[in-house]
């Protein structure tokens, strides 16, 4: 197991950044290549967004994610977001962090590492702030992943007051009303709320989509904006597995189970490295 810390001049962000990557190295530390395999093995790739006030380092300091990486033979990628909520120009400097997760990063990544670039190898997760990034990257970007796995968080911000149209707008979704002339803020690159887009993408192009995992502690504070997200997507007809668990908050042993449960259950991973005569 190889865990890397990039820094590097990011032409989308305009700045230096920080990446932290894991790589699994078994096949290739212990013996060399596997002998019944001809070649180098790739690796499924979980692109993995950290939550408000981290950075590409906080699932390397509060969750076993090396570990998971390890057993379940997948890479990681963390980026940092400088609490962007990996939006195109949200902060007051600029920094175009969509566009540096789905675009920029997955393109420098994948010419240093040995990454397959197939979609039904890659998943993006993200917690709380993360999960609002994930589900962003998911819905505008589904040719880049087969599933999402979105924790603490429904996607769209939707207990924000600043953003008191985005809940406007949902519940009239949630309660069938016309929404075809509503008039929302423009900004679209600050749409962290993720409505309108959402909203457009389930009512024309559901079938792009990949899968969703949502999960959420039982006594997390944004459980009820959980909830209307999930309303909305019931709403919209979007297929995805929900699990609450009692007893857990807005917290590391949380996301850290989540994780482990993802990589164990839920996501369709492989399990193991990607060799070149398993790709032909």
């Amino acid at each position: 197991m190889a865990t890397l810390h990039l820094n590097y001049l990011s032409r989308a962000l305009g700045l230096q950044t920080n990446v932290s990557v894991i790589i699994p190295a078994k096949p290739m530390v212990f013996g060399g290549e596997a002998p019944q395999h001809k070649g180098k093995p790739k690796y499924q790739v979980l692109w993995l967004l950290h939550g408000g006030g981290g950075d590409d380092q906080d699932y390397l300091n509060f969750s076993n994610i090396v570990r998971f990486a390890d057993e379940h033979q997948i890479a990681v990628v963390m980026p940092s977001d400088q609490n962007a909520f990996y939006c195109d120009g949200y902060l007051p400097n600029g920094g175009n962090y969509f566009s540096f997760v789905t675009e920029e990063l997955v393109k420098l990544c994948r010419s240093i590492f040995p990454f397959s670039d197939k979609r039904e190898d890659n998943f993006i997760a993200g917690l709380s702030m993360g999960s609002g990034g994930a589900m962003k990257c998911a819905v505008l970007h589904p040719e880049l992943y087969a599933a999402a796995l979105i924790m603490s968080g429904g996607g769209m911000r939707l207990h924000r007051a600043e953003d008191a149209w985005a809940k406007e707008f949902l519940k009239k979704v949630i309660n069938g009303e016309d929404v075809s002339s509503y008039e929302v803020p423009e900004e679209p690159k600050k749409d962290i709320t993720m409505a309108v887009p959402m909203y457009d993408i389930l009512k024309n192009r559901m079938d792009t989509l990949p899968k969703f995992w949502f999960t959420c502690g039982g006594d997390d504070f944004l459980k009820t904006d959980v909830k209307l997200a999930l309303d909305f997507y019931d709403k919209m007809g979007l297929p995805y597995f929900y699990e609450e668990v009692p007893g857990y908050r807005h917290e590391w042993d949380f996301w850290d189970l989540s994780l482990r449960k993802a990589l164990k259950e839920w996501l369709p991973i492989r399990h193991a490295a990607i060799y070149p005569e398993e790709e032909e």
